[in-house]
């Protein structure tokens, strides 16, 4: 945007000159001249700079713009570097013969002083205190995981009294969510993970000519451990992340701020519903996806083995007892607390921008994941050690 000085001027388009004279011996003047924009000309800014710095006994500076027929930011870059100078020679500058409208920019200019500390320079910490940081960071998650938790935990408690503040709808619409609409998902994985299963199992022990354990091993696995475990990873792809993703959301929109105003605590009206949901669905999706995944290695084991349907049968259902639907129901149970507590926390935890919201459901997904692996292998070691 330029500023033209009058309609005569506006025909003018001479470059922009500078004239100095010396009313007085302390005394600077410019004379400026031309048209002072920076897409027409260069503003010869270092000739004035030089002249100020090679002058001796100078006490101040005044301008005279009359011959200045248009001007734009290019004049005011070029007095803001005029102004920095003569404050560093304690030079005392006279705006008064400038355009109009040209103080008053400079005035905003100069009103908010430019920061020092915004450069990217600086020595990198050392390995030390970048160790010393993630440790601090550590601990820190770990305690604001742990309180979320607890608060979890309390907000069951509440709800095992019938004391819990929640909306039933809220529930249901979740269980169908967690429940039916996974079932695609869930069956894929499940058969895909059966037959590999039987497969890799089916090689080995044929070396031996013991193919019809592979009916053993696919049901003792499925049961006890793949079928939970493979449920949960699906469902913290899929539900962890829509988890993170709404409440994220639901931060950036203030939603959450909004609840705890008006005294309803977000814990019971929004994590409450979603881990129910996941507690109540994915034991029910693990027995599906056992059952899937036996199916699963019943195709390898028929049509590659050549056992017959009725000897795969009998000879899962000898492999089976009570003992293994169990550990796989109380797993899954466990692994759907972990994922309804990882996508809500990471949810509330959010920033309040859209990348934040991504960074949330990417983290959530992360979060869930590992905690299944660390919980399984802490399961492993307590039922082993139980005997179980």
């Amino acid at each position: 945007m330029s500023f033209p000085m009058s309609a005569a001027a506006e025909a003018t388009t001479a470059p922009p000159s500078l004239e100095f004279e010396t009313p007085s011996d302390d005394t600077l003047l410019l004379r400026l001249a031309g048209d002072w924009r920076t897409h027409e000309h260069l503003p010869p800014a270092d000739e004035a700079e030089q002249r100020l710095r090679s002058a001796t006994g100078l006490r101040r500076l005044t301008f005279d713009a009359s011959g200045v027929t248009q001007w734009d930011s290019g004049l005011l870059v070029f007095l803001v570097r005029l102004t920095n100078l003569c404050e560093a020679q304690s030079i005392q500058l006279d705006r008064s013969g400038l355009p109009d409208g040209v103080d008053d920019l400079l005035r905003l200019a100069f009103a908010v002083p430019e920061k020092k500390d915004t450069g990217r320079g600086g020595a990198a910490p050392s390995f030390l205190a970048r160790v010393g940081k993630g440790a601090l960071s550590a601990r820190d998650e770990a305690v604001e995981m742990t309180s979320f938790f607890g608060d979890a935990l309390i907000a069951l408690a509440r709800f095992a009294l019938g004391r819990a503040r929640y909306r039933r709808s809220d529930l249901w619409l979740f269980v169908q969510d967690c429940g039916a609409q996974a079932l695609g998902i869930v069956s894929l994985i499940s058969f895909l993970v059966g037959l590999i299963l039987a497969f890799v199992g089916a090689q080995q022990l044929a070396l031996f000519g013991a193919q019809i354990f592979v009916a053993d091993l696919v049901a003792i696995g499925m049961f006890r451990v793949m079928g939970a475990m493979m449920a949960a990873i699906v469902m913290a792809g899929r539900t962890g992340a829509a988890f993170a993703a709404q409440l994220g959301t639901m931060t950036v929109n203030e939603e959450i701020d909004a609840f705890r105003t008006l005294g309803i605590g977000p814990m019971e009206f929004l994590v409450l519903p979603r881990m129910l949901a996941l507690i109540l669905m994915l034991p029910l999706l693990a027995i599906y996806a056992d059952l899937v995944g036996v199916l699963g290695g019943a195709v390898v084991g028929i049509f590659l083995l050549d056992i017959t349907p009725t000897q795969y049968y009998e000879e899962t259902v000898s492999a089976l007892n009570l003992r293994h639907f169990a550990v796989g129901l109380v797993q899954a149970a466990a692994f759907g607390v972990l994922i309804a507590v990882a996508g809500c926390m990471r949810g509330m935890q959010s920033g309040r921008s859209a990348s934040a919201v991504g960074d949330a459901a990417t983290s959530a997904v992360v979060t869930a994941i590992v905690m299944i692996v660390i919980s399984l292998a802490i399961f492993t070691v307590v039922f082993n050690a139980l005997g179980i």
